[in-house]
C-alpha cells in the first residue's frame, strides 16, 4: 500500500483546481411568490408562468424581497417589454412566459 500512495503523490500534487462546472447562482429571495394557484418559498431562478385556457389573467404576486421580471420570448416581432414587479406588488397578466426572481441573466450588468 506504501508503494501506491508514494507512486500516486506526484500526481496529486501537480494537478490544479478544476474550474467551477457550475454558474454562478444568485441567493434566493426571502419570501413568497405566487403564481396562479402555486406558492412558492424563498424562490430562486425562473418559474413558469401557465395561463389559463379561458384566457382568463394569470396572477402573480411579489411578496419578497427581490423584483420579479415577468419574461416573454423574444419570438415575437416587436418583442414586447418585460414587466417588473417590484416586492410587495401584484399583478394579474394575460402575457409572459415565466417569471425570472431578479433581473434577468441577459440584463444584468457585466462584471
Amino acid at each position: 500500500m506504501r508503494h501506491l500512495t508514494r507512486l500516486l503523490a506526484p500526481l496529486t500534487r501537480s494537478l490544479p483546481d478544476p474550474p467551477p462546472t457550475h454558474p454562478e447562482v444568485p441567493a434566493p429571495a426571502s419570501g413568497f411568490l405566487t403564481i396562479g394557484r402555486t406558492t412558492y418559498i424563498n424562490p430562486a431562478g425562473a418559474y413558469p408562468l401557465f395561463h389559463t385556457p379561458d384566457g382568463s389573467p394569470t396572477p402573480v404576486i411579489n411578496d419578497t424581497d427581490h423584483p420579479l421580471t415577468i419574461v416573454t420570448e423574444r419570438d415575437h416581432s416587436p418583442p414586447p417589454a418585460d414587466l417588473v414587479l417590484a416586492p410587495g406588488e401584484r399583478t394579474e397578466t394575460r402575457r409572459g412566459d415565466w417569471v425570472h426572481v431578479g433581473t434577468p441573466l441577459a440584463d444584468r450588468p457585466p462584471r
